[in-house]
């Protein structure tokens, strides 16, 4: 393994070949485990992933879709809401949506 070209300072985390870490994957795990270690990983010299330990264990899919920006977390309790308004008067709302189901065209 010949580390002084594959692993190169880029501020807290090492630079480390693709093909370095494939031949010696359970080497930089290891180190990512236990020593907290992060590496970028680069193709041809050009950064294309980060091999970094988890910070707090794994997460949920909530808190993975949180850390990814692809909903906001919820800025108020629920019990905060205010109580459902009154049904209408009639049909219950689920025939009215069972109604309504039935004439869409499929």
């Amino acid at each position: 393994m010949n580390e002084q070209r594959s692993r190169r300072s880029s501020g807290s985390a090492q630079r480390v070949g693709i093909r370095e870490l494939r031949q010696n994957l359970s080497v930089y795990v290891k180190r990512v485990r236990e020593d907290g270690q992060s590496y970028v990983v680069t193709e041809r010299g050009e950064p294309v992933a980060r091999l970094t330990p988890l910070a707090h264990g794994p997460m949920s899919t909530f808190e993975r879709m949180v850390a990814d920006g692809r909903i906001i977390p919820p800025t108020r309790s629920i019990a905060s809401l205010p109580p459902p308004l009154p049904s209408p008067p009639g049909k219950p709302v689920s025939q009215i949506l069972i109604e309504m189901r039935d004439e869409e065209p499929w």
